[in-house]
């Protein structure tokens, strides 16, 4: 009888330790589309147009894993975040990916318990200043008013700006970005400090977009990457990859335009990608034809860059550090085999 207890408490604990470890995979295929965190007023990087459909380049990252879960990249649902709000929304299982212009740092990594996937955009923190105010140099702006997001690797970067230069500033923090925006605008900062590829977004959609300049300092190094949590590697394997195969893609030279035609290609890489040989999708627990999804459905990474922040778009902003590794810039992905 001992043993027969014995027997039926392990069995309690494996199917315990079973449902534990039920991982974020299981859990939004069961509910049949991912739960997406993304920033609600940047235009070019996830904004919803005035007929409320998202869009942007951190939206389609997110499409993508969907794509390549679901063969499907509608199945997503997305969540306006704040700055304070998208880390505790991932960790409390509110959300299944964070795909919001968030810098990787070492205490998210570890003290936040969460792990950053390839980034999406490589950026850097400036400031954005109106024309009027006759200043060339960051470090022409002591005792500035600064609008910045609180609670941010902005705000951390900016003071120690500040002082690193022996400048005084008085941030003016506003937590939600749309807010922050309207405060800086109407005049109550001198400047508003944020990523490079922010600022540019939100001149886009200022009043006078002519009236407002970028100052050429750029104060720090700002990984943009999807996030998930600590704990889960097959979902972390499934957001990375997919990322690296918006990468890949590119580099093949395929396109959501010629991917049915790179079918037929002879190159034993492009067959492994697109699933013409089996094997890479069952790795990542998906369909073989995972990759060819993400890109048939979304596109590559350069398609997604040039219709949502590239030159031909009102951001107008340059690949720089994100061109390809071959064209001089730090986009590179890993073998997929």
């Amino acid at each position: 009888m001992k043993t027969c207890k014995i027997f039926v408490a392990c069995i309690s604990f494996v199917a315990m330790a079973a449902m534990a470890m039920a991982g974020t995979l299981e859990d939004v295929k069961a509910r049949g589309y991912i739960k997406a965190g993304v920033n609600g007023g940047v235009f070019g990087f996830s904004m919803p147009d005035d007929k409320g459909v998202w869009k942007g380049l951190d939206v389609d990252t997110a499409k993508a894993v969907a794509a390549a879960v679901f063969g499907d990249a509608s199945k997503v649902k997305f969540s306006a975040l704040t700055a304070v709000q998208r880390l505790p929304a991932l960790q409390s299982k509110e959300i299944d990916v964070l795909c919001r212009n968030t810098t990787q740092t070492l205490s998210r990594e570890t003290k936040s318990g969460l792990n950053f996937v390839q980034p999406n955009y490589y950026d850097g923190q400036g400031f954005l200043i109106p024309k009027a105010l006759g200043v060339k140099s960051a470090k022409e702006l002591d005792g500035a008013t600064v609008c910045v997001l609180p609670g941010t690797t902005t705000e951390m970067n900016a003071a120690d700006y500040f002082r690193a230069n022996g400048m005084k500033w008085n941030p003016v923090v506003i937590e939600n970005t749309a807010e922050l925006n309207k405060a800086f605008f109407a005049g109550r900062c001198d400047t508003l400090t944020s990523d490079m590829s922010q600022l540019a977004a939100q001149r886009s959609v200022a009043p006078n977009p002519a009236d407002y300049e970028l100052l050429p300092e750029i104060i720090s190094k700002e990984p943009l990457a999807p996030v998930v949590r600590h704990g889960d590697d097959q979902w972390l394997d499934i957001v990375n990859w997919t990322m690296m195969a918006l990468i890949q893609a590119e580099e093949f030279g395929i396109t959501s335009e010629n991917i049915d035609k790179m079918l037929a290609s002879d190159n034993p890489g492009i067959k492994r990608f697109l699933g013409v040989t089996p094997g890479l999708g069952e790795l990542l627990g998906l369909d073989d034809k995972w990759a060819y999804n993400i890109v048939k459905q979304v596109g590559n990474y350069g398609e997604i860059y040039e219709r949502n922040v590239g030159p031909d778009t009102p951001l107008g902003l340059p690949r720089g550090l994100n061109a390809l590794w071959t064209d001089g810039g730090l986009m590179y992905a890993s073998p997929l085999r």
